[in-house]
């Protein structure tokens, strides 16, 4: 516990704008992953623990279309659209076969293709550390704020986020498909008694989260070391940041990532012996004053 050091960097505008930035791409990034595994839970009622395998292929993809095309553009694209459609071959291949089923299967179900993708990775890439490097068109002076040090992809990556939550947030909320999506996360029966096609829509999250995932790769990669079994601590993180945040909830699942990134940063300070520590604390004590979440609803 280093409680001195980090009562100097709260009270240097210059540390805290650097610490704020780091927790802004910790929970950025922890968002896109939380966001998929909020959604395909509180509508599918899967708790789907491969989804960190999809952050990995994200970021593996990212790293192979960019060395073949040298365009990052591209190589994001095709992470988020290539892991989206493996995501919705997971859900119909797989996952459809363990629908109701208890916890316990949908987890060993999971983990075993936790263990099978790390080895496929292993045998097409390999088992070192990879590094992407940073794009060219990103290679600029960084941003200076009150003596913080704020690089130019940190900051595209903070607002391409922020811009993804709130036209997710609204395709959920205020279109007619968004309607349908929560229509099914509280009764699939009757909604399939009006005519609609309910596995279409499992299968239409799945992909959605699976694009989620791969975007969350992708735009990791060129800050993130790249190496097999990468996507576990991230999977961790974010059932911890849907735990905080409320099963199902977009909104819940930005807040809660923003406030897991703020204690990983901040607490490398502070306390850089328990900076998990400190996620699962937070975990706890909103667990105890709100157990639905903070944006989740009682039930």
């Amino acid at each position: 516990m280093d409680l001195p050091a980090l009562g100097n960097c709260v009270t240097s505008l210059s540390c805290i704008i650097t610490q704020s930035t780091s927790g802004l791409i910790i929970g950025m990034l922890l968002f896109l992953v939380a966001a998929g595994v909020s959604l395909i839970f509180g509508v599918l009622k899967v708790v789907n623990f491969a989804h960190g395998s999809f952050y990995m292929l994200g970021a593996y993809l990212t790293l192979t279309v960019y060395g073949v095309t040298g365009s990052f553009l591209l190589a994001v694209v095709a992470a988020a659209i290539g892991v989206g459609l493996f995501g919705l071959l997971f859900e119909r291949l797989i996952i459809s076969r363990v629908y109701g089923s208890q916890v316990l299967m949908q987890l060993l179900v999971c983990y075993g293709v936790i263990l099978i993708l790390d080895d496929l990775v292993k045998i097409i890439w390999g088992a070192e550390f990879r590094s992407l490097g940073m794009p060219d068109v990103f290679l600029k002076p960084p941003f200076l704020f009150g003596g913080g040090v704020v690089p130019v992809y940190y900051l595209f990556l903070i607002v391409l986020t922020l811009i993804i939550a709130v036209l997710l947030g609204l395709a959920i909320t205020k279109t007619r498909l968004g309607k349908i999506v929560r229509a099914v996360a509280v009764n699939p029966g009757m909604v399939s008694a009006l005519g609609i096609n309910t596995g279409l829509v499992y299968a239409g999250v799945f992909l959605l989260g699976g694009m989620l995932a791969g975007l969350a790769g992708a735009l990791a990669a060129p800050v993130r070391s790249i190496v097999s079994g990468m996507g576990l601590s991230v999977v961790v993180e974010s059932f911890i940041v849907t735990v905080i945040g409320g099963m199902g909830s977009v909104a819940g699942a930005l807040v809660g990532s923003l406030l897991i990134g703020l204690v990983r940063s901040f607490g490398t300070i502070g306390f850089p012996l328990f900076t998990e520590g400190l996620m699962f604390l937070l975990m706890a004590v909103v667990l105890v004053l709100k157990p639905s979440g903070l944006f989740g609803r009682e039930t």
